[in-house]
């Protein structure tokens, strides 16, 4: 019978640290979230909004990036014991491409890329577990727990900010594939529609088109016609929380089986069939190498849920 163990509450103090030529380029969050693991995601952004978190002695936004010499002082939070941390079962994604620098992987729907906001782990702590000899794995960006398809891990710091620097500038393609709702009309149709991200009154992040927001693009495209739905590709110009899914569904097109932003009716429906997730897949990624610059074009084939439902929706038609 194993015996539970209570630790004793480690002494909670201001942290100074400097930053070095290998953590530049971080965004704030980012850092402090690896930095302090196991410190839920609420309690880091309470602490940068009130002023807790400073850098060279001032407030800073979340989104800040860190330069190298800054002096960030992280305020007192109740770090997990090294001996109680959650158990992360390790688990092996399919592998796309691999390299000494970067890694990417067909990520399933249903599992977010990282733990926090109520998840105690995701696809990059799984990965870190079933591989204990990698010295760095690091998202090199995100998508949503609901999106499958492809996933770039790099595995240095030096591929990691490449990766960050080629992505703000604008560099690589990320091409992915929706089922939507209603009869898609143009070929071809750019997106240009500002986001803002919001609270629910009930603390659920969401987005939503607003002229305050930031700019987005998105290009999409017709893939086929299936009456009731349509198959579309959608390529990301920018990168915001949410974009495909609220671009869609601003043009009256919702995903089917957003649980955010598409009707709860189609939802339901496509779960009888058995289709119970988003169909929203990240399935081509052209980018150039972080190392090399040689280009890269990558893909992931539709899960077979999705090609299963494409080929009920032929067939029905």
């Amino acid at each position: 019978m194993r015996k539970t163990v209570i630790a004793e509450s480690r002494p909670l103090r201001v942290r100074m640290s400097t930053i070095e030529a290998g953590q530049a380029g971080q965004r704030l969050d980012n850092f402090l979230l690896r930095e302090c693991k196991g410190v839920p995601k609420s309690h880091i952004y309470k602490a940068i909004r009130s002023g807790q978190v400073r850098v060279n002695k001032g407030r800073v936004a979340a989104e800040y990036r860190l330069q190298e010499g800054d002096m960030l002082r992280i305020p007192p939070l109740r770090m997990p014991d090294p001996d109680q941390r959650p158990y992360v079962p390790p688990a092996v994604f399919p592998v796309v491409y691999e390299d000494e620098a970067l890694l990417v992987v067909d990520k399933p729907a249903g599992v977010a890329v990282h733990g926090g906001s109520g998840v105690s782990f995701g696809v990059i702590e799984q990965l870190r577990a079933a591989r204990p000899g990698e010295r760095f794995l690091e998202l090199a960006h995100r998508i949503d727990r609901e999106t499958s398809g492809l996933l770039m891990i790099a595995r240095s710091r030096k591929a990691l900010l490449a990766l960050h620097d080629m992505m703000r500038a604008g560099g690589g393609r990320k091409h992915y594939l929706a089922l939507v709702v209603g009869d898609w009309v143009n070929d071809r149709q750019h997106i240009r529609l500002p986001l803002l991200k919001y609270l629910t009154p009930g603390g659920e992040r969401r987005v939503r088109v607003d002229d305050a927001g930031k700019a987005a693009h998105t290009i999409v495209t017709l893939q086929h016609r299936y009456g009731a739905y349509s198959l579309l590709g959608a390529e990301l110009r920018s990168g915001r929380t949410h974009q495909i899914r609220v671009h869609l569904a601003a043009q009256g097109h919702p995903i089917v089986g957003d649980e955010k932003y598409g009707p709860d009716a189609v939802r339901e429906a496509f779960a009888r069939r058995g289709f119970a997730r988003m169909f929203l897949h990240a399935h081509r990624l052209v980018v150039p190498h972080p190392l090399t610059g040689h280009e890269l074009a990558l893909e992931a084939p539709l899960p077979p849920a999705c090609r299963a439902v494409l080929d009920e929706l032929e067939h029905s038609r």
